[in-house]
């Protein structure tokens, strides 16, 4: 496409030793990759707030950082922009048989499918046997609640996981009850947080098998925790407060009101 194109001079004259800019001459991976998770996550926010003049928008910003990356990639003789192309659409025709196959897949479980395929990928790549593990390739990088899904996800396709969403339930429970029982006998910031930290992963596996993303959920509650905040704040204003200075009772009051405003 000739936008593509046009796309990809101007990153080459960005990047032009003699007449680019100095910024984006000095940046390498490292130094973009904050860059990139930074504009995937303002795609998502336009997306939740329905924006699409911003989805339009951040969605170019994400795509200028594949083509930085792919530039950089060109220069040093290791792959170029075609290549990326190529190789996600060749990646996306072979996990999806179902789609591309003539003979057309048999099973209706296109997820099982999809991690069987990955899974041999990963075997063809000539990864270690050591690391060959159901949870090897999991990006350590990924946001904590969205990597203890993934982890979860790829446990319970060999059968690690519980059948019952009540028995989830009872887990997140007994988490919850250990974290008191850290509390009440004071044993440390350490064993809290691992006790924490088990808890946290209990509840995201109670939003896997509640088919709920949990960022996605604790996104929300976050801006929902805002706008009654901001309301909170507002109350104390017409009664000529400050919000330190109110009994917790009364802020509680506020916070209710605000929750049926709402």
């Amino acid at each position: 496409m000739n936008e593509m194109k046009k796309l990809l001079e101007v990153m080459a004259q960005l990047r032009a030793p003699e007449s680019g800019c100095p910024w984006d001459l000095a940046q390498d991976y490292r130094s973009i990759a904050p860059c990139t998770i930074e504009e995937a996550y303002e795609v998502v926010d336009a997306v939740e707030r329905g924006d699409m003049d911003d989805l339009c928008d951040e969605l170019g910003d994400l795509l200028f950082q594949v083509v930085f990356y792919a530039q950089i990639a060109k220069e040093e003789g290791l792959f170029d922009f075609s290549r990326v192309v190529e190789t996600i659409a060749e990646k996306l025709i072979r996990r999806h048989p179902h789609v591309f196959d003539d003979a057309r897949a048999a099973t209706s479980d296109h997820g099982a499918t999809w991690e069987k395929i990955k899974a041999d990928e990963r075997r063809k790549k000539g990864v270690a046997a050591s690391h060959q593990g159901a949870l090897s390739g999991v990006a350590v990088t990924l946001p904590a609640l969205t990597r203890a899904v993934k982890l979860q996800k790829r446990a319970a396709h060999v059968g690690f996981d519980w059948p019952e969403i009540d028995q989830v339930l009872d887990k997140v429970q007994e988490e919850l009850d250990e974290v008191r029982e850290v509390l009440e006998q004071n044993q440390g910031d350490l064993r809290m947080r691992h006790e924490v930290g088990d808890l946290l992963q209990a509840v995201s596996n109670l939003a896997r098998h509640a088919s709920i993303d949990p960022e996605c959920a604790l996104r929300e509650a976050n801006r929902r925790f805002e706008r009654r905040f901001g309301l909170v704040e507002a109350q104390c204003v017409e009664l000529g407060v400050l919000p330190q200075d109110a009994a917790l009772a009364a802020l509680e009051a506020m916070w209710q009101k605000a929750k049926l405003a709402e």
